[in-house]
């Protein structure tokens, strides 16, 4: 088994409030985590790497189909490096990206590791973030880049957040910049779908993750309509 974390602390800080259940499961733990100390990124660059929160939070993580709840956790977006906690050495440990096969954050936000999108310039790792169950997916890539502080300030640099879309579509990885381009990959007919939309008040430039989700639920619906 691997460790399971009380409920009661929702945030780990130099307390070492997890002591107890680390040293009862810290040898299956070190198997685990073979991914070293985590190195912070340099003091110069303004904000921080961070998807979601710069502290830990409770969330869940799947290894080898075993999902373990429970686990403080962080997500290093500009890395593409998923971060637990040590107590005993009060350090911030990599999790080796090769073991994950899922996580979620304290916020329920699901990730998963995706194999096929290699030649994506910001694959990195391959961790996704899954917007959907079903036939075909809807997958976010959250990242972050650097980019040069005009300001006079101590900041040479600033993060810069981003994220792109993509549909899985029978194994493929389709990326998603402008609409049109998911009616094309999931052979919605465009009329029909964009009454629909309208109707939803649903618009891409708005908020394109729930536009993307509809229009893929959309696409199973006739998918199944058609077998039956």
């Amino acid at each position: 088994m691997f460790f399971v974390i009380s409920t009661k602390a929702q945030i780990v800080g130099g307390d070492v409030t997890y002591l107890a259940s680390y040293k009862e499961e810290l040898p299956y733990f070190q198997e685990l985590i073979t991914g070293g100390q985590y190195v912070e990124a340099r003091k110069t660059i303004e904000g921080h790497p961070f998807y979601f929160s710069r502290q830990f939070g409770e969330g869940s993580l799947m290894i080898n189909g075993i999902t373990y709840p429970g686990v403080p956790l962080m997500y290093d977006v500009y890395k593409d490096q998923v971060i637990t906690f040590h107590p005993i050495y009060n350090q911030r440990i990599l999790i080796n990206p090769d073991k994950i096969d899922e996580f979620s954050l304290s916020n329920g936000e699901r990730f998963k590791y995706m194999e096929g999108n290699e030649s994506y310039s910001n694959n990195s790792n391959g961790l996704y973030q899954v917007l959907n169950d079903g036939e075909n997916l809807v997958l976010v890539k959250r990242f972050k880049t650097t980019k040069s502080n005009r300001d006079i300030s101590i900041y040479t640099d600033v993060f810069v957040e981003k994220k792109d879309f993509f549909i899985l579509k029978s194994g493929v990885f389709t990326q998603i910049n402008k609409s049109k381009q998911a009616f094309e990959i999931l052979g919605l007919d465009k009329k029909v779908a964009n009454k629909y939309l309208k109707e939803r008040k649903i618009r891409f430039q708005d908020t394109p993750e729930k536009y993307l989700i509809t229009l893929v639920e959309l696409a199973d619906q006739n998918t199944l309509t058609q077998t039956r």
